[in-house]
C-alpha cells in the first residue's frame, strides 16, 4: 500500500506571493510542492539548531525557496522569489 500523499495549505502571506509569480515561476512551485508532497522530510530543516523545529522544512530551486511545516498536512508558510 503507498501513502497519499499530503495535502497542501497556503498561509494567507504565501497565497498573495503565489498570485503575484510570473506563470513559469508558479509552475516551478508547483513542481516542488508535488515533491515535498511526496516526501516531506526530504528537504533539509529550516533551522537545524531548534531542536524542536524539525517540522519546518526549506526547500530551494534557482531563484525561489518555500519554507513549509509538516503536520498532516504541509503547511506553506512563505514563499520567496528573487528576481
Amino acid at each position: 500500500m503507498t501513502e497519499q500523499p499530503y495535502a497542501v495549505y497556503f498561509s494567507a502571506p504565501a497565497a498573495k506571493v503565489l498570485d503575484t509569480l510570473p506563470e513559469q515561476v508558479e509552475d516551478m512551485v508547483w513542481d516542488v510542492l508535488d515533491a515535498t508532497a511526496a516526501d516531506p522530510w526530504g528537504f533539509e530543516q529550516w533551522n537545524t539548531e531548534d531542536p524542536e523545529g524539525e517540522n519546518v522544512r526549506h526547500a530551494s530551486v534557482g531563484q525561489f525557496s518555500l519554507t513549509y511545516w509538516v503536520n498532516r498536512r504541509l503547511s506553506v508558510l512563505t514563499i520567496t522569489w528573487l528576481r
